[in-house]
Parts: C-alpha cells; structure tokens; sequence
C-alpha cells in the first residue's frame, strides 16, 4: 500500500465518524479530517505533508499500516487527537497533554500575549489552575528572569506541568533556563501557605463553563476532558469568584491580576474585579473578536507614584 492511499482510507473514515477537534469545531468535517489523517500519517510512518505531495505512491510497511490504522481506530471513538499524540503546541512550544490536564487551546494564547505586552517590572508570577503548565512556562520562556509558582488541585496536573517544564528547560542554553518552578497542589489560593510571598502577577485560566451547558458540548470536550478544569458552576463564575475574593491579599501594591474568560463573561468578571477593589480594568479580544481576557491592577497607577 502506498502513503497517499493509507491517507485517504484513514480521511474517509475520519469524515465518515464525523470527528471534531476541541480546537477548530466549526471546521467543514472534510478538512478537518485530512488535517488529522495527515497528523496521524506524520506520527506513525515519518511522513510529512510535503512528502505526501511529493511521493505519495511510496510504499509503507505492514507495521507502519497497523500503528496508522490503530490510530484511527482510537480517534472515531472520539478521543482527541492531541491526546492520542499526546502533545499540543502553544505558544510556539510543545506540550505533553493527557486526559488530566485541559488541552491548551490558541484562545489562551491571548492570555500569555496580554500578560507579557503589560507585564512591567515583575519578580514573581502565580499561575492558578495551572494544568499542563503551558500558560506559566510560556511566560517564563520569554521572561527567565522571573520566579514562578504553579497551583492546581491535581495532583496528576501537576506531575504533567512539572515533566513539561523539564523538557522545556533541556531545550534551553544555561542562559535561558528560568528557576525552578514552585508547584504546589491546593483549590486555588484558598488556606493557600506562600510563606509571606506577594506576587507581581496572578493569572488564571479558570473553569468557566456553566454546569448546565457541559452536556452540549463537542464529545471530545464532554467525555475526555477533565470535568474539574470545565465546570464554572451555575453561572460558571463560581472560580472568579473564589480568586477574586482572595487575590489581593497576594499581590504586590503594583500587582495585576489576569483571566481568562469565556465570550460572554466580561461584564460579569469585570463587575467583580471592581467590587473587590480593583482599578483600571481592561477586557482584551481575541482573534475571532470575541471577549477573552479580562485584567486589573490592585491599586491606581497615578497611586505608586
């Protein structure tokens, strides 16, 4: 058999399983399937889309067949394939992701950009949920300078991030490697020991799915993901509003506090933030023009002068 026409066996039955990823839901089926068949091609024949283009009547081994096909096989179960790989990039980095961690998504790169084009003069940074680890080894990668400390409730979470930001730093020169980061297993900042330590960022990708919208999601999302990193309660601020309530008291005088928020959350989360005392606040759109981040300083700038 030849590469192109085990790709194109693999196509029609992800088209024929009507798959979708967590990503790219809006996709027309036929694209999006042969962007996966060629996926699963690369990772287990060593075949490249150019290759394909270029000599796809190659001839591929029997082994080779078995591990595509049993790709495929996973895949119309509707697994997603960044589990089946087990790596999604972000950021521009690769990233170990399992069924314990939320897939990191290209939304939450606005996130990461938001964070670093106002990040000033900062020591430390708390990432809270910190899943995979991607948002907060991301900030590192472009500012080892900067102290980090990862919080999450779970434990195998944790164990993902701490394997991801040591393939990270054994990709680095000495000069780029950032310190150690802290990870530590805890529900948010709550009865959280930081041993007096203030921090000059905080920033969340928190749940923020209302509970009663979590059974229309894509199956993919639904039956894979991990339910704790989804589910934001009724009216899906319960996070926000247990971060919130506690944030302050952690921050630097200087300090800002980051989230990431779903499309039709910003006045909400914006509402909180200034009940709670915060200023400035500001709502950054993503590239599809919908609300994505939402941020604010503890005190007035004109304050720290």
């Amino acid at each position: 058999m030849t590469c192109r026409e085990l790709y194109e066996i693999g196509k029609k039955r992800l088209i024929a399983a009507d798959i979708a990823t967590a990503d790219i839901a809006t996709t027309a089926a036929a694209a999006e399937a042969a962007v996966e068949a060629r996926l699963f091609l690369e990772a287990s024949c060593g075949i490249s889309w150019h290759d394909l283009l270029a000599n796809g009547e190659h001839r591929i081994t029997e082994e080779q067949i078995r591990a595509y096909l049993g790709y495929i096989a996973v895949r119309e179960k509707r697994i997603p394939l960044q589990y089946i790989l087990g790596e999604q990039e972000f950021m521009g980095l690769s990233f170990l992701v399992t069924p314990a961690v939320l897939i990191p998504r290209q939304d939450t790169e606005v996130l990461v950009e938001e964070v670093l084009a106002n990040i000033g003069k900062v020591r430390r940074v708390l990432d809270l949920g910190t899943g995979s680890g991607c948002v907060l080894l991301s900030i590192l990668n472009q500012m080892p300078d900067i102290e980090g400390t990862g919080v999450d409730i779970s434990k195998e979470a944790l164990g993902i991030a701490s394997q991801n930001e040591e393939r990270l730093m054994r990709s680095l020169t000495a000069e780029k490697r950032w310190q150690p980061v802290e990870w530590i297993e805890n529900d948010f900042l709550d009865g959280l020991e930081l041993h007096d330590k203030q921090y000059d960022i905080i920033v969340s990708n928190p749940p923020y799915i209302p509970t009663a919208t979590l059974p229309g999601l894509m199956a993919e999302v639904r039956e894979h993901e991990p339910l704790l990193a989804l589910d934001g309660g009724m009216d899906g601020l319960d996070c926000y509003r247990q971060i919130i309530d506690r944030a302050s008291q952690h921050l630097t005088l200087a300090g800002k506090l980051f989230f990431e928020i779903g499309h039709d959350q910003a006045t909400a989360v914006c509402k909180l933030m200034t009940a709670a005392g915060f200023h400035d606040i500001r709502v950054k759109k993503d590239m599809g023009g919908h609300d994505r981040v939402v941020w604010g300083s503890k005190v007035i700038d004109s304050e720290l002068k």
